[in-house]
């Protein structure tokens, strides 16, 4: 059985940006690019009607930028989509607050064709975490640490405290289920506690928390 196509949203002030991922992306198969927006609360409001699978936001738009539209989107909606956010440059500390936000991870501007296609399907498919090490090289570089440990961090099992590790790694359920020798579900399970443990919406927020709270080295 054929698979649906995933269905995103473009959203970047500039109109030369939107029009080359939108051909790049449209190119490939079982990819759709159903809508377009030029500031945050445009993205909002057509992410809303059209209902995405994926939404490639920039950070930096006019009257609503990124880190809100994502918040809103995230927030508002039943089943929301994975927003990735689109960046120029990789270090940006408006990127980092994206991620805390809930965005599912980021992608430079000037990357090529193929990184971008396989993180919109790896998004839209999988549950790993975005290119993982730089996640970390963004937390390196931005986290706010906590003085001390959060209490979530002592209500870890120790199960659960190697799940968040390889969640970190980008390592998906089933990949972690074999590291781990258990079953799928019992990862599911683990992976759910975690998310209610951090406060996180999805990996990546708890990830993110976990690099706050000083759980994971971000050296």
């Amino acid at each position: 059985m054929t698979r649906p196509a995933i269905r995103i949203v473009l959203a970047d002030d500039e109109r030369m940006v939107r029009t080359a991922l939108r051909a790049i992306l449209s190119a490939e198969p079982g990819l759709e690019v159903v809508g377009e927006a030029a500031t945050g609360a445009e993205a909002v409001s057509v992410v809303r009607e059209l209902r995405p699978d994926v939404v490639l936001m920039d950070v930096r738009m006019p009257e609503v930028d990124g880190i809100r539209a994502t918040e809103q989107i995230l927030t508002t909606l039943d089943e929301p989509p994975r927003v990735v956010v689109v960046t120029t440059f990789e270090n940006d500390s408006y990127v980092y607050d994206a991620l805390r936000a809930g965005a599912a991870g980021f992608l430079l501007k000037r990357a090529d064709a193929d990184a971008l296609v396989q993180a919109v399907r790896l998004v839209a498919r999988t549950d790993s975490l975005l290119f993982p090490s730089a996640v970390r090289a963004l937390a390196a570089e931005h986290a706010r640490t906590a003085p001390a440990p959060p209490a979530w961090v002592s209500r870890l099992t120790g199960r659960e405290s190697e799940v968040l590790r390889h969640m970190a790694a980008g390592l998906t359920n089933a990949e972690i289920a074999r590291r781990m020798d258990v079953g799928p579900a019992t990862v599911k399970s683990h992976v759910a506690a975690v998310l209610a443990k951090t406060g996180a919406r999805d990996r990546t927020q708890a990830v993110i928390a976990a690099y706050e709270a000083g759980f994971l080295n971000v050296r």
